[in-house]
């Protein structure tokens, strides 16, 4: 490792208290999408402290920021997300389900993680930059909404992505890898129905049900899955019933639908046919509907050659290492949910002898920790969940790690991530995350020969050209609930 790289290296262990404690703070806010405010302005003062110069609510989105440093090219964005679940509230470090908050929120993704992580890139990077003098700019983006606000997505119908050279980024997980493979995109719409209210019984030939209207869309959506692609999915939740008595033909009724793909152009096209069973439901009713659009992202773009370049950061990095007490609690916690004798992974997804390669590295750890790098897998991989880093990875080489946070299987969105992200744990994670993220940041600054080979490789993947979700007139929002 070169002297640049080691000093980028230090200075992010020098910020170690600083990291972990505004990972700490945000899981303490566990703030919802698009209502980061104090996360957000806990970023903007903390990176300013250090240097950075910070810009508050990039793109008409008030919990966004900016925070640069540097000047010149190349320009390498790195991540940040900070939002939380709902009904997720969890004590730190405890081995039972004991919400800190009745009915409060939590990291339940590790969110609280990965945005300090990232700002620990951020400022190794600028270590960087101030130490060798080089040419370059970092620009550590916080990204709200990522549970269900699609900031990033935003940002790109507004061409953000465009200006950057490449972007880097990380997520909680129950191994350490680098990332690939493409993932569903996804668009979320709100349909609400608007009827006329009657007595059930004494007339029912003067009311006009809103909440037939939910059930017929229901039933034409049903009858729409036998004619989508076999990766399309489509889901729904009623969020608004009408009411609770039965003798009332109900004059309101709220449906939410997610209708995904694992192309971003084909979502938006079923996007449109869900539309018109809408339409139909609310002419067979004699209703009327107003639609809501809510988010949309779209599937991601793998570049296996800055993928690569991380991969050899991590691998010279190492990964985690634990005590004792850090191992008997993460074994601890392997208990209380199923599946923690997986075999964890993209590698191990979508190659048999690539499998067989870590569930060795499992056994041989004795531990629910995954204290191994797994290796490094470079074919088309797929997996059906959605990320705004989609719409990045359309308008800019983008590649991304995963760093243990969680014991082996670790159930996404659960209790049990939460519990684990305010430990010892969950701060090595992020540290880390950082310090491969930064030494792979300062390979691209160093080596334009391998920004060049990127470029090349995500002008060939994004040929088609990038379909945004994206409404131009649609502003970021949450779901009347």
């Amino acid at each position: 490792m070169t002297k640049e790289k080691q000093a980028a290296i230090a200075a992010i262990e020098e910020k170690s208290d600083l990291i972990c404690d505004v990972a700490d703070r945000i899981w303490e806010y566990a703030e919802l999408s698009l209502k980061e405010e104090k996360s957000a302005q806990l970023y903007c003062r903390v990176l300013e402290e250090e240097g950075f110069a910070v810009e508050r609510g990039i793109c008409n989105i008030p919990t966004a920021f900016s925070a640069r440093y540097g000047s010149g090219r190349p320009v390498i964005g790195i991540l940040a997300e900070y939002d939380a679940l709902s009904g997720l509230s969890q004590k730190a470090g405890s081995l039972t389900r004991d919400e800190a908050v009745p009915g409060g929120c939590g990291h339940g993704c590790g969110h609280n993680l990965l945005g300090a992580g990232a700002m620990a890139a951020a400022i190794g990077v600028k270590a960087y930059l101030e130490g060798s003098g080089h040419s370059g700019t970092v620009v550590l983006y916080g990204c709200p909404g990522e549970e269900g606000g699609a900031a990033k997505a935003f940002m790109a119908r507004d061409g953000l992505w465009k200006t950057l050279d490449a972007a880097l980024t990380w997520h909680p997980e129950d191994v350490n890898e680098v990332a690939t493979g493409s993932s569903n995109s996804c668009i979320q719409t709100q349909y609400k129905f608007t009827g006329v209210a009657a007595h059930a019984a004494g007339a029912p030939e003067k009311g006009r049900s809103a909440l037939d209207a939910v059930e017929l869309m229901n039933i034409g959506v049903q009858f729409l899955r036998e004619h989508m692609s076999d990766k399309a999915r489509i889901h729904y939740a009623i969020t608004d019933g009408g009411g609770v008595s039965p003798n009332v033909v109900q004059p309101r009724a709220s449906v939410l639908y997610m209708v995904r793909s694992n192309h971003v152009a084909e979502a938006v096209e079923l996007q449109k046919r869900v539309d018109r069973i809408a339409q139909g439901a609310a002419l067979m009713t004699d209703t009327t509907f107003e639609k809501k659009f809510i988010d949309g992202l779209a599937d991601t773009v793998s570049n296996f050659t800055i993928e690569r370049v991380l991969y050899e950061n991590f691998a010279e990095l190492g990964v985690p290492q634990y005590t004792d007490e850090e191992n008997a609690f993460a074994d601890g916690l392997a208990q209380t949910y199923p599946g923690n004798d997986a075999v964890p992974g993209v590698a191990a997804e979508n190659d048999e002898d690539l499998r067989r390669q870590v569930k060795a590295m499992r056994e041989k750890t004795g531990h629910a920790m995954n204290a191994f790098l797994a290796p490094l897998y470079a074919g088309d991989a797929f997996k059906a969940g959605s990320t705004d880093v989609g719409d990045v990875s359309w308008l800019t080489p983008t590649a991304q790690i995963h760093v243990a946070s969680w014991p082996n299987g670790c159930p996404g969105h659960s209790w049990q991530n939460v519990s684990c992200d305010r430990t010892e744990i969950g701060h090595k994670a992020a540290v880390h995350a950082g310090k491969v993220l930064a030494a792979g940041a300062i390979d691209l600054i160093e080596e334009p020969e391998i920004l060049a080979e990127a470029r090349a490789e995500f002008e060939r993947r994004t040929a088609e050209g990038y379909i945004c979700p994206i409404p131009a007139d649609a502003v970021p929002v949450v779901p009347d609930l």
